[in-house]
């Protein structure tokens, strides 16, 4: 069986193994306990995460410390505050492990060093971050053109496993709703 992160790359681009070998030199395995964080805001941003096992949320908190949850990640998702880690700056974001978290991450320098000598990567990460743009502007366009059940109703399509793994309220969070207008979507989902 193959290691997942080679399996994951060979979704879109296949390696030789000399050239996987290259690139798994360039990631780290790490582990988090359920409630750490991967990245607090403030601190440098030093690698973007591949997630193994387990289960995060990235946040935002307005100056009223009221809590935006931006997405979540469980495995085969790849996380991080991309701004600060891009572009060398701290975080404004916090990645808390929501489960016990096993990851693989990469830092900036190893990103570049395996774009530059395996150039298949280099088309792997565009292909990633085309897809995570997309999926960033399919969500920015349901806060500002779908209802509440609308959005609901896409989550149920898109990312059904997460009705399962993360509370009510943070799902509440997500959608941009009310628990209690959750719970009556969650009750209803189609009879409206």
């Amino acid at each position: 069986m193959k290691e997942m992160l080679r399996a994951h790359i060979e979704k879109l681009v296949e390696l030789s193994d000399e050239e996987y070998s290259f690139v798994r030199s360039h990631f780290t395995i790490r582990n988090f306990q359920k409630g750490s964080f991967m990245i607090e805001k403030g601190n440098p941003v030093r690698n973007a995460y591949l997630i193994i096992s387990g289960l995060t949320k990235l946040v935002y908190h307005n100056a009223d410390l009221r809590e935006h949850i931006i997405s979540f990640a469980m495995e085969d998702w790849w996380e991080t505050d991309y701004p600060a880690w891009f572009m060398g700056g701290t975080a404004t974001l916090n990645l808390q492990c929501m489960e016990d978290t096993q990851a693989y991450s990469l830092s900036l320098e190893d990103f570049r060093i395996i774009c530059a000598k395996v150039q298949k990567m280099e088309h792997f990460f565009l292909e990633k971050a085309n897809r995570g743009h997309v999926a960033s502007m399919e969500r920015i366009l349901s806060f500002l053109a779908a209802t509440p059940r609308e959005r609901y109703e896409l989550l149920l399509k898109k990312q059904p496993a997460l009705m399962q793994r993360v509370p009510k309220a943070m799902l509440a969070a997500y959608l941009g709703v009310s628990r209690e207008t959750l719970s009556r979507l969650w009750r209803s989902p189609r009879q409206r």
